[in-house]
């Protein structure tokens, strides 16, 4: 996965494809570690999107109390 912009929508569907891969059995053992890899890869750009929105709405929040 290159350093590309992504939507958090985006990323969730690729998790979910991967998932969905292993719960089926379709990956092989050796495309399987690469795609664990992609997977965190992404599992960690969602959190960080939901965090940093996180902590948007909270710093917008405070401005209005």
């Amino acid at each position: 996965m290159a350093k590309e912009e992504i939507k958090y929508e985006e990323a969730l569907d690729r998790l979910e494809r991967i998932v969905k891969q292993m719960e089926n059995d379709e990956l092989d053992i050796d495309v399987m570690g690469e795609q664990l890899k992609q997977a965190q890869k992404l599992i960690k750009l969602c959190k960080d999107k939901l965090t940093k929105a996180d902590n948007e709405i909270k710093r917008i929040l405070e401005k209005i109390d």
